[in-house]
């Protein structure tokens, strides 16, 4: 009678639920870098100081010249010069004149074959050569494998990734 007791507790004992996710994520990322450049045109500017100076601009006393933004050449102003000539001869004086001629205005770029043939030129310029594929490669086989990683030419990156996940509800 024991024994039977003991069958009926081992075959009556409660069911138990559990919930068991396996999933498995391979990717490659194959990369080329484009070409980019960036330029900033360098203004003009024109600046004057000075001590115990009297300068001179158009046959006008105390008058200073500068910049000609109605004379512009190419998206670059005409200067128009000042003179300068020391207010009490004997006495110490100071004059610092600058003068930065712009950029002029670029062209426009066009595209051929899907890419800028010729950069503009200005101030600032910083220009990035783009890669080349040459052997990139990388795949993922049926067993989630990730083979045949080849790095390509300068400028181009190759990453391979497995996940492998287990949650168990």
């Amino acid at each position: 009678m024991k024994k039977l007791i003991f069958i009926l507790f081992l075959f009556a004992s409660p069911s138990v639920k559990s919930d068991l996710l396996h999933s498995v994520t391979s990717s490659v990322k194959l990369q080329v870098d484009a070409a980019a450049s960036a330029a900033k045109a360098l203004p003009t500017s024109y600046s004057v100081s000075g001590t115990n100076i009297t300068p001179t601009y158009d046959s006008t006393a105390n008058a200073i010249g500068g910049i000609n933004v109605g004379s512009i050449t190419s998206g670059v102003p005409a200067a128009l010069e000042t003179t300068f000539a020391v207010a009490t001869p004997g006495d110490s004086f100071s004059l610092s004149e600058s003068w930065q001629t712009g950029d002029a205005t670029p062209s426009a770029t066009s595209l051929t074959n899907q890419a800028v043939t010729a950069l503009p030129m200005l101030g600032e310029t910083t220009t990035t050569a783009g890669g080349s594929a040459g052997s990139l490669a990388g795949s993922i086989a049926s067993d989630h494998a990730i083979t045949g990683m080849t790095p390509g030419n300068a400028g181009t990156s190759v990453t391979g990734q497995v996940i492998t996940s287990i949650q168990i509800d």
